[in-house]
């Protein structure tokens, strides 16, 4: 990828317990050899398996960053904490303070988080977000007032990843997800669907129906299998332990997402848009 290019993924799902975080840690280890990448955990520091995959390395976390004063590049990313990849390595900023440490406000606002890693220079940016899809566009539009999903899939070069369970719940939430997006005019076109296996096995019947149905509506559905050192140890493991056929998924997985990146935005992918400055960019205590 061109060093003046930049790729977004706001890695989403409909609910909780869809294995957003592992699909969004999986994915920078396979962006990392063609671009230089960042995960951006959006979710409080309690809630969050970043901390604790990050290793001890949180350097000074997403708490370092002053609101109040202007971020330098080599501030920004020597907050970020560094992760090894099986080809070379990429960064995660995240809250790695001590549990008891007073809570971070969040920006909720997307471009905010995508000025934040503009600044930092990263190519592939990977948004491990934490709202509930089809939630936040009903209770936007019944408001009158912008989505988070929305303001995701709108920032420049964005490639939106949609995760489920591969159970007969996970699905239906994944398909309510997708018909509101539909109804919302969101770019299910460019959206890549990931269904996560939850034990070993053929998918059943509902997830192999339902990735029939999407494979004609969205950019690509992807099948993640079960992985027990995953289910065991998280993504602390040292990356020599996830499965083959874990890592041949995530290849697959970042191989669909360049390719919606192509067939949208052109190959080679533009270069990226200067962001306009936004006020309280980063993130203060409460």
């Amino acid at each position: 990828m061109s060093t003046a290019a930049r790729l977004v993924i706001p890695v989403m799902a409909a609910g909780g317990g869809s294995a957003r975080s592992t699909v969004a840690h999986l994915l920078a280890d396979e962006l990392a050899p063609a671009a230089e990448t960042v995960v951006l955990d959006l979710a409080p520091r309690l809630a969050s398996p970043w901390p604790a995959w990050s290793g001890g390395g949180q350097r000074g976390g997403l708490a370092s960053l002053p609101p109040d004063l202007p971020l330098s590049r080599a501030r920004i990313r020597s907050a970020a904490a560094v992760r090894r990849a099986p080809q070379g390595h990429w960064s995660v900023l995240t809250d790695g303070r001590e549990w008891s440490a007073v809570p971070l406000a969040l920006p909720s606002q997307p471009a905010a988080w995508y000025q934040l890693a503009a600044a930092g220079g990263w190519q592939a940016v990977v948004a491990d977000t934490a709202h509930p899809v089809a939630h936040d566009l009903l209770a936007a539009r019944c408001s009158n007032a912008p989505s988070l999903t929305g303001a995701w899939c709108e920032l420049p070069f964005a490639v939106p990843v949609l995760c489920a369970q591969a159970t007969a719940d996970g699905i239906q939430a994944l398909q309510q997800a997708v018909m509101v997006l539909h109804a919302e005019g969101l770019p299910l076109h460019r959206t890549v669907v990931v269904l996560v296996a939850g034990s070993d096995g053929r998918a059943p019947a509902v997830a192999r129906a339902a990735a029939t149905m999407l494979s004609a509506r969205t950019a690509a559905v992807v099948h993640l299998p079960h992985d027990a050192d995953i289910r065991a140890h998280g993504l602390q493991a040292q990356p020599a332990r996830i499965r083959t056929r874990t890592r041949h998924a995530a290849r697959e997985l970042a191989t669909a997402v360049l390719a919606s990146a192509d067939a949208s935005f052109g190959d080679p992918l533009p270069d990226a848009p200067q962001p306009f400055p936004l006020p309280a960019v980063v993130v203060t205590a409460v």
